[in-house]
């Protein structure tokens, strides 16, 4: 195990466990609503990823408070899925279009405080942008080793695929959207912050594949 700021990699991450244990009730009671409608948690997926396109679009126009509505119901729409795959039948691709629509999500909220001011905002939203790339890579390569290895966790419920902590995760990239929303003007600050938590993110993710994937002799 990996040991950053005096803390194993696992007990860095703070909002994103603290969110979850508050609203899985809740969005358990949700879910079991929508399956007595028949509605599916891939129908779900694809509607948060699609709100978060307009939430986008609201932000590049310059509706901060539109986008910042729209971005909060994409992200329930997001914890839904997942709560509506447990009662019904969670499937591989179920997992797999989750997670791709998610990083689709991350790149395209940032591209539309680009958009809505390019001059103030293109430089820190593409190394915000850049620093999903990185911190994303670490995460799907460690889990995909970690399949071939046949590890497992449950630190953040049952997952398709095998989850690893950090400093930079959904709740926490979803604070930073929000105060970009109700603060605009501080989007650049904002962006370069998170940006250096996410590589920070990546880095304590890459130490901790070293210690957990070192070839034994």
């Amino acid at each position: 195990m990996t040991v950053l700021l005096g803390k194993p990699v696992e007990e860095i991450a703070m909002l994103d466990g603290f969110a979850r244990r508050k609203i899985d009730p809740l969005l358990m009671r949700l879910a079991g609503l929508l399956a007595r409608a028949g509605i599916t948690a891939d129908q779900v997926t694809v509607a948060g990823f699609v709100i978060g396109l307009a939430a986008a679009l609201a932000i590049a126009l310059g509706g901060f408070w539109t986008g910042l509505v729209l971005l909060l119901a994409s992200r329930l729409a997001d914890g839904l899925d997942g709560s509506l795959a447990k009662l019904t039948r969670p499937t591989d691709f179920g997992g797999y279009l989750d997670i791709v629509l998610d990083f689709g999500f991350y790149g395209i909220i940032p591209l539309g405080f680009v958009f809505v001011d390019p001059s103030a905002n293109a430089l820190a939203g593409a190394t915000l942008i850049f620093s999903f790339y990185v911190n994303g890579a670490s995460f799907l390569a460690y889990a995909t080793l970690a399949e071939k290895r046949q590890l497992a966790t449950a630190i953040r419920g049952t997952k398709s695929f095998f989850f690893t902590t950090g400093l930079a995760e959904a709740t926490e990239t979803l604070a930073v959207f929000v105060l970009a929303c109700l603060f605009p003007a501080w989007f650049a600050v904002l962006a370069w912050v998170f940006a250096a938590i996410c590589f920070y993110t990546a880095l304590a993710r890459i130490l901790q594949a070293r210690s957990t994937f070192r070839d034994v002799e």
